[in-house]
């Protein structure tokens, strides 16, 4: 038996009465509400405001045909458990960032993100013109799902710490939150790592249940309000440097659309994903100045550092390849990030370095 019958032989009863109406083709022909939940609180900013958008511009383009209800966590269901929501048709899609479910399928960290993986371009290479497409719809498939990029919050920093990171060994014992693969290379540094919802996290540094945290980058880290707790920032990360978000629909759901309500959730994740990268974008570099002027520290980590966690991101990325699905979509995204990379540094980020020198920027 394979997920998706597993899933519809074994949800509670009221759940399984849900996914099969919503499954039924004549539910495309009236207006329909569709619930979407997602693994933001309501109001972190740029995340939750990303599956806003989202719903909003299905909700506007169908004419109202679709009207798209946000669920922020907690409010259905928990941050953490909006992948299997959707998958037994609790709700109809959610937005969030994959990398929470590694424990589904160690696969899903490559559409979410890697440690040193690819950035917002290279990533929307790989899906929409060298595999990455194909691969994802072999992988959500296996769980009733149908996903697609709709949000990128760009490179993400290294985080807010107690104290200063001057080797490897100060990573012995220190409680980090960090998620994901990006976690995984921290563990192997001896870190505790914790894996706790961007709504928790402040609460969790305020009080000291945890030494330091990364969430997203200046502006959404400013708006969560971790300046307050500590001046010791990290501007750059090797975990993140372009983590896309997904908008990911029960598949039976997204089967039941007509087929131009589906062309409609396609082009407004499409839509949303640039528009989310730039929200990012025009509003890092106001807040970085603020912190800066408010007395926070800007760090950067030693060269022996970042040498650690590129040796311990070698051994994590390696440790699923027993999966076959996860060797074959790793194998595709490692040799697209390569082309990509190959020509983006002689392009680029040749020009980059020559402009910022030449203006002084």
């Amino acid at each position: 038996m394979d997920r998706r019958s597993f899933l519809r032989a074994t949800t509670a009863g009221g759940a399984a009465a849900a996914a099969t109406s919503l499954a039924a083709p004549a539910y495309a022909q009236g207006k329909r509400t569709l619930t979407l939940v997602t693994t933001w609180g309501r109001g972190l900013a740029g995340v939750h405001d990303s599956a806003q958008y989202c719903a909003d511009q299905i909700t506007a383009a169908t004419d109202g045909a679709l009207t798209v209800d946000v669920k922020a966590a907690g409010e259905l269901v928990g941050a953490f458990e909006v992948f299997d929501a959707v998958s037994a048709g609790q709700a109809d899609m959610y937005h969030g960032v994959d990398y929470y479910f590694l424990g589904q399928h160690p696969a899903l960290s490559l559409f979410s993100q890697v440690p040193f993986g690819m950035n917002f371009m290279e990533y929307a290479n790989w899906f929409y013109h060298d595999g990455g497409r194909e691969l994802c719809d072999e992988l959500y498939s296996i769980f009733g799902l149908k996903a697609f990029p709709a949000g990128n919050t760009g490179p993400q920093s290294g985080g807010w710490f107690a104290k200063e990171i001057n080797s490897p060994e100060d990573f012995q014992g220190l409680k980090f939150r960090m998620p994901g693969q990006g976690g995984q290379v921290l563990g192997k540094l001896g870190a505790s790592v914790q894996n706790l919802p961007g709504a928790e996290v402040y609460q969790a540094l305020s009080s000291g249940a945890i030494d330091g945290t990364e969430w997203i980058g200046p502006w959404a880290d400013e708006k969560a309000g971790f300046q307050e707790i500590t001046k010791i920032y990290y501007t750059a990360g090797f975990h993140e440097p372009g983590p896309n978000l997904n908008l990911t629909m029960n598949l039976e759901v997204y089967e039941s659309l007509t087929p131009a309500q589906q062309t409609i959730v396609e082009q407004v994740s499409r839509a949303s994903n640039i528009w989310t990268m730039s929200l990012f974008m025009a509003n890092n570099s106001a807040a970085l100045q603020r912190l800066q002027s408010g007395g926070v520290t800007l760090m950067e980590f030693p060269d022996s550092v970042w040498d650690a966690f590129g040796a311990a991101a070698k051994e994590v990325m390696e440790e699923p390849m027993g999966d076959e699905l996860y060797k074959k979509a790793y194998d595709s995204y490692m040799a697209s990030l390569e082309s990509s990379a190959n020509w983006g540094s002689r392009s680029e980020g040749a020009f980059s370095a020559q402009r910022n020198r030449v203006m002084g920027l």
